[in-house]
């Protein structure tokens, strides 16, 4: 099984700008729904032997993961580029409206079509490195990971697992206050404690 974990709200999350791989550090809101997804493994696994926590190596996803893991008992964080957001290339750290007055094909019906400058990375790119993290995971039932990423990638990595098409996959929810299940070919979402 994994246990999917979107980073927490960043700077960049609340002003609304196109982060990628550009670094903003967690707000704090973004620092309790840390806690609050690391509490809601902590009560999901109980038991943190055999388990990983794999994270993309950003800083806002480094940061989550290594909350999530002082709270199982201070498993190590392992670092995996493939799990990073999508680059939008010269996008990247600029405000989402901005670009969408300047590009308003960029985002497409559903708001992120993956149509980034020529600098950026494409659909094909994101699926490629995520897929290929995918396929390098032990196969079920011995699968205890715990993975943090992003956005666009934590989409495509719940799209690629349960074999959905490109638009279904672009649509789903991005949460920072909950955890996706992944098992058995499926997805579930369970949310965490509304936060006060």
């Amino acid at each position: 099984m994994i246990y999917l974990v979107r980073h927490g709200q960043t700077e960049f999350n609340r002003e609304r700008r196109i982060q990628g791989h550009v670094d903003s550090p967690l707000t704090e809101l973004g620092v309790r729904q840390a806690k609050a997804v690391a509490r809601l493994l902590a009560d999901l696994i109980r038991d943190s032997e055999g388990w990983r926590i794999v994270s993309s190596p950003l800083g806002r996803a480094r940061s989550t993961a290594e909350i999530v893991a002082g709270k199982l008992g201070g498993l190590p964080v392992e670092l995996d580029a493939r799990l990073q957001e999508m680059s939008w290339g010269s996008f990247d750290g600029r405000l989402r409206a901005e670009m969408e007055a300047e590009h308003p094909d960029t985002f497409g019906r559903t708001g992120w079509a993956f149509d980034a400058p020529t600098d950026g990375e494409t659909y094909e790119d994101v699926t490629a490195r995520v897929g290929d993290w995918l396929a390098s995971l032990p196969p079920e039932p011995d699968r205890k990971i715990i993975a943090v990423a992003h956005g666009i990638s934590g989409r495509v990595l719940r799209g690629l697992y349960a074999n959905l098409p490109r638009d279904e996959a672009g649509q789903q929810d991005v949460p920072q206050d909950a955890v996706f299940l992944l098992q058995h070919g499926g997805v579930g979402r369970i949310d965490c404690e509304p936060l006060a």
